[in-house]
């Protein structure tokens, strides 16, 4: 279990997904808000990723709650990323 979550974290195309998430969600904030579609884009990505590219002796339950740590995970990194990097331009 662990080596599936060091492997979900350490996952190129999920952390570029969760940046791409972020940077939608702020753009649409406005009219669509931002916990909700930030939400549903974590769950989303845990349960398609699993789903389209198994890896691994894991079953698919398994992969995507691990799926949606790992994505939360990343999600508050790079929404402290993203708020450090405003105080910045500041």
């Amino acid at each position: 279990m662990i080596d599936l979550l060091f492997s979900q974290l350490t996952d190129v195309f999920r952390i570029g997904l969760m940046i791409a998430l972020v940077v939608t969600t702020r753009r649409t904030a406005a009219v669509t808000g931002s916990v909700l579609p930030l939400a549903l884009g974590v769950v989303f990505v845990a349960v398609i990723l699993p789903t389209t590219m198994p890896r691994g002796s894991a079953s698919l339950v398994e992969s995507i709650l691990t799926g949606l740590v790992s994505n939360l995970n990343i999600l508050v990194i790079v929404l402290l990323a993203e708020r450090l990097i405003a105080r910045l331009r500041r």
